[in-house]
């Protein structure tokens, strides 16, 4: 159901990679990425510092809190979102953004959603973040070729409105859950274009095609899950179609790292050449993210 695509083969033959990612797009919405080209040893060193800031003490991430930091950076703590309304989500985060210095124009500027990040005080956390940030961000632009591709656009036509995003990158943390009761992250579609997820291999994370019941995403080791947001289904004037997704409580503890990619903040979002009348309109990148955030957190985080 969930097809497993080879991002080497891009180079070899990029038609035939377009369009086994188009028909992904167009109907499950999800696809297994392998051989993406992300370090294992940077994969494997981001769990090791996620594992190590949601081990402290309450009291210590509190001082990092999203709520209070603003710009959807920080700590979300255990129950602050909801993402289906029906019931608290049983996970906690850690959100980063690109990183900027506190004197960077944007940030004078008062451009939407840029903000210096913030930082626990463990170790390396910091730089692995930040590479794998980088890593995360090119080859998720990347992954925007072939996109084009398989609309007839020129390939590089989305490079611009991607080139300083708006994307966070996630950690992700749920405990253990053995009487599996309520729910670990509730039925949504991503916000953004394209997401980007790596997970330790617990289940947990199903999807619910649009001609079916909810199935268990498979594990492929080292793979990245990806799937597109709702931002791209925008874009694409529906021919693109996010999918429901949602996380069960884990029997064991489950660690996810989520990088979701945002267009930048002034990029316009409307329906692309070739898509037909158009079915939403305009909207920046910034104000489409305001909109989605305002709905899951409390006031102050969507800023």
């Amino acid at each position: 159901m969930i097809p497993v695509l080879d991002w080497s083969s891009y180079g070899a033959d990029p038609d035939a990679f377009a369009n086994q990612l188009g028909q992904a797009c167009r109907t499950v919405g999800f696809i297994l990425l392998e051989n993406h080209g992300v370090s294992g040893d940077l994969i494997a060193r981001v769990f090791n510092r996620a594992d190590a800031f949601f081990a402290l003490p309450t009291a210590d991430k509190a001082k990092l809190d999203i709520r209070s930091v603003g710009s959807n950076r920080g700590w979300s703590p255990m129950g602050s979102e909801s993402l289906d309304m029906a019931a608290p989500d049983q996970k906690e985060a850690f959100n980063m953004g690109l990183d900027l210095a506190a004197d960077d124009p944007r940030i004078r500027a008062g451009e939407p959603f840029r903000a210096v990040n913030v930082w626990p005080d463990i170790p390396g956390f910091r730089e692995s973040l930040i590479a794998y940030f980088e890593v995360a961000h090119r080859l998720s632009v990347a992954l925007h070729r072939p996109i084009a591709r398989d609309l007839g656009l020129p390939e590089t036509y989305f490079d611009g409105a991607l080139d300083q995003p708006l994307a966070t990158l996630r950690l992700l943390h749920y405990p253990a859950n053995p009487a599996q009761t309520g729910i670990g992250a509730g039925a949504h579609t991503d916000y953004g274009s394209i997401t980007l997820l790596m997970t330790d291999g617990e289940p947990g994370l199903q999807v619910k095609p649009r001609d079916g019941d909810w199935i268990d995403a498979p594990h492929l080791p080292g793979a990245f899950v990806v799937n597109i947001g709702d931002c791209l289904m925008r874009w694409t004037n529906d021919i693109y179609r996010s999918t429901p997704h949602r996380v069960l409580p884990p029997k064991r503890q489950r660690r996810s790292i989520a990088f979701f990619l945002d267009p930048n903040p002034d990029a316009i979002v409307a329906a692309l050449p070739g898509t037909g009348s158009a079915r939403y309109e305009p909207v920046t990148g910034a104000d489409y993210l305001r909109s989605r955030l305002e709905a899951t957190y409390a006031p102050g985080v969507a800023e």
